[in-house]
Parts: C-alpha cells; structure tokens; sequence
C-alpha cells in the first residue's frame, strides 16, 4: 500500500490531539491527495455522503516489535488490556481509522481537489491510504457495547484563557483550541496543579495549567 492523500490539521504534535474523532468538532482538517490521484472523478458523487471513513497510518508510532499488551490511558495508564482490545497507536500493523465530518471539497490550483472534513483526531500531515463514505444503516449500530470504554471516566474541563493570549490565536481556530483544552489532553494519572503542560496547536506554543476542574492558559507563544 503507499499513501493516496496527507491530512494537514493543526496538531504539530500527539499531545492535545483529541483521543477520538468527532469529539471536537470545530477542528478543520485539509485532505490533500498525492499528484498520482488529484483526479476528479475520483471524487464523483462524494458530496452525497454526511461523514466519511479515513484509513491512515499511524506514522509516529512505528516499532520494529509489538507488545500483546497496552496501557490505555482511558484506564489511567497502569493497567494493561490486550492490544486487539484497544485503539492503541502502537500495534502489530499501525493501521488507524477515524471518522469525520465531511465538510466539502476546495478546489485549488496547486493542490487540485482538496477534501474539507470536520473533527479529525490526526497529527498534521499523517498519511492517508483510503477514504469510504460512511454508511448509517451498515456503519452505526446503537446497541453496541463500547468495553471497557464505557466505564472509563470522561474529564471535562471549563477552560479560562484571557483575552491578551486569546488574540494570539487565528479568530477562526480559537473555538477550537478552547474545545481541545475542555477535553482534558492530560494523561487520566496526572493531576498536578502546579505543572505547566504544553500543547502545539495551530503553530503557536500554548502553556495551560488545570486546577479545579479548570484549564488555565498562562502562555501562548507565537
């Protein structure tokens, strides 16, 4: 297999990357295909489809080995489940899938036929072998039973981050950051008032602390 397309979001880095797709929807992702297959009709009858399946590599996470097992961080990291049994990024094969909104195509002149999609949970410019419309009536299954996620606690966090650094960030990509930090990007083990964690978000360095139930941004650097 070799890539047909890249996604370009603005995750520099895993941290701060929502854990699923569709968590935080006003993330915008640019799906840009490789020169080989900037065909149009590659895309005929796309613009029927509400949400669209993307299968990528997990490009950062290529081991020469696999471990049986992984500790998710749903279940605070020390606890191990067996790999098959889990999202993991690290597997025999790192193969991923995620679910996304599709939001329409752009038409450029340097990049032919771009895809537009909404709340993609990927690392910029991760490699995309396939794209599939999603199927309500074969891909949604309301009586499905999500495991151990289902038990696993959801952190949200009210987020306070003040005017000065707010402008810091494009006036089109602030909802998204403040919906990102309201998911709690921490490790489920950590709750440490005093640290400083740092998230790379839209090319800008963002400093956040959380106490209370609140994320705190301190710095944003440009």
């Amino acid at each position: 297999m070799k890539p047909i397309a890249r996604i370009r979001t603005d995750f520099n880095e895993k941290f701060g990357i929502p854990r699923q797709s569709g968590r935080v929807p006003q993330l915008v992702g640019r799906v840009v295909f490789e020169p080989e297959y900037r065909h149009p009709d590659a895309l005929r009858g796309i613009d029927g489809f509400s949400h669209l399946w993307l299968i990528f590599d997990f490009s950062e996470a290529h081991r020469d080995t696999w471990s049986a097992t992984v500790r998710p961080p749903r279940l605070g990291g020390n606890e191990r489940i067996g790999v098959f049994a889990t999202r993991s990024p690290f597997r025999p094969n790192p193969i991923g899938l995620s679910c996304v909104r599709f939001l329409g195509v752009e038409h450029t002149e340097t990049e032919g036929d771009v895809l537009l999609v909404g709340g993609a949970d990927l690392l910029d410019n991760t490699p995309i072998y396939d794209i599939k419309p999603y199927l309500p009536y074969a891909d949604c299954h309301p009586e499905a039973v999500g495991g151990f996620a289902d038990s696993a606690v959801v952190r949200h966090l009210q987020v306070n981050v003040p005017e000065s650094l707010l402008a810091c960030i494009p006036e089109n990509k602030r909802d998204a950051l403040i919906a990102c930090l309201a998911e709690d990007p921490r490790p489920s083990y950590q709750d440490d008032p005093t640290r400083i964690y740092h998230m790379r978000f839209a090319d800008r360095d963002v400093h956040f602390t959380v106490s209370d139930s609140t994320a705190t941004v301190v710095r944003i650097d440009v």
